[in-house]
């Protein structure tokens, strides 16, 4: 079977063994695996480098999956064969991700797919909406309180916007003037053109400043100003959140697997609440060009690959 492999910095299609199932684990013959910009990081070593994992001579790559189950290990009682589902694989040496033929997850991290949504999109969820949603857990907010969340068109900003307004917080949402309309249809309340002095922007909108921050841009610093006295900020990278002034929390979300979100969010997408978008779709033999027009940037969704 092939699968996506990255050596010395590039990205190329191996043949590997086939997995076989443990104890407890799925087997899942893939139809559809996002790229993410985690997958540029550790393609590149930048992972590595920042002491996430160790160096590898090999790195395989993937973390979202969308597909059918082709076989389970002992066990093993939430899904059958020929059942569609979704997965995070979530564990950085792993040596076979979700961007192969076939791949080998945990029940744990499992969850039936949205029903009546087609593979592609689906495998948009897992990775970018269980950081929203954990991110938002983070948060700690009450409903009616006060969010902003910076790349609010991107792949976990425009999740971020959906979920906090389904918990009914109040968004402010930070975006490129053209995203305006895209952001407000996701449920943003406020819009703040990226650029702008986002505390004074924040402010003028949001008397005192926000309850809690989401910084899925990585602004960073520059964007605690814009959060009131003992509220959140969450970031969504490693070593990007800033100094905790004024009493702010400054929690970082580092996404896990977890069967029961995925399932809460795929019954979200079914019911048509989250978008799922999926800018271009490359066959697994063109991963590389998809990686490199990732790399490019000015995505409005996922890029994916379709073994």
């Amino acid at each position: 079977m092939r699968a996506l492999v990255a050596r010395d910095g590039a990205v190329r299609v191996v043949e590997v063994a086939e997995p076989e199932p443990g104890p407890g684990q799925v087997r899942i013959r893939v139809e559809a695996a996002a790229v993410n910009p985690v997958d540029l990081f550790t393609a590149a070593g930048a992972l590595a480098d920042g002491g996430l994992m160790p160096h590898l001579e090999t790195y395989a790559l993937g973390w979202d999956v969308a597909g059918v189950v082709d076989g389970t290990g002992p066990g093993v009682t939430g899904v059958r064969p020929g059942e569609r589902v979704i997965g995070l694989s979530d564990r950085l040496t792993e040596p076979l991700k979700t961007q192969a033929d076939l791949v080998v997850l945990d029940e744990t991290a499992v969850a039936p797919a949205p029903a009546g949504v087609a593979a592609p999109e689906a495998s948009t969820l897992p990775l970018n909406a269980l950081t929203a949603v954990q991110a938002l857990d983070l948060a700690g907010l009450a409903e009616g309180e006060t969010l902003l969340v910076t790349g609010a068109a991107g792949g976990v900003g425009g999740y971020l916007v959906e979920l906090a307004a389904a918990r009914g917080l109040r968004v402010a949402a930070v975006a490129a003037p053209g995203d305006e309309a895209l952001v407000r249809g996701f449920g943003a309340e406020w819009f703040v053109p990226r650029g702008a002095d986002l505390a004074a922007a924040v402010r003028a909108v949001v008397p005192g400043g926000v309850h809690g921050l989401v910084d899925a841009a990585v602004v960073g610093l520059p964007a605690l100003d814009a959060v009131r006295n003992g509220g959140a900020f969450v970031a969504v990278v490693a070593g990007q959140a800033p100094v905790p002034l004024r009493g702010i929390r400054v929690p970082t979300v580092f996404v896990r697997a977890d069967a029961a979100q995925l399932r809460d969010v795929a019954k979200l997408a079914e019911a048509g609440r989250l978008s799922m978008r999926v800018a271009g779709t490359y066959p697994l033999e063109r991963a590389a060009e998809a990686h490199e027009r990732l790399r490019r940037g000015g995505l409005r969704g996922r890029l994916v690959l379709l073994p």
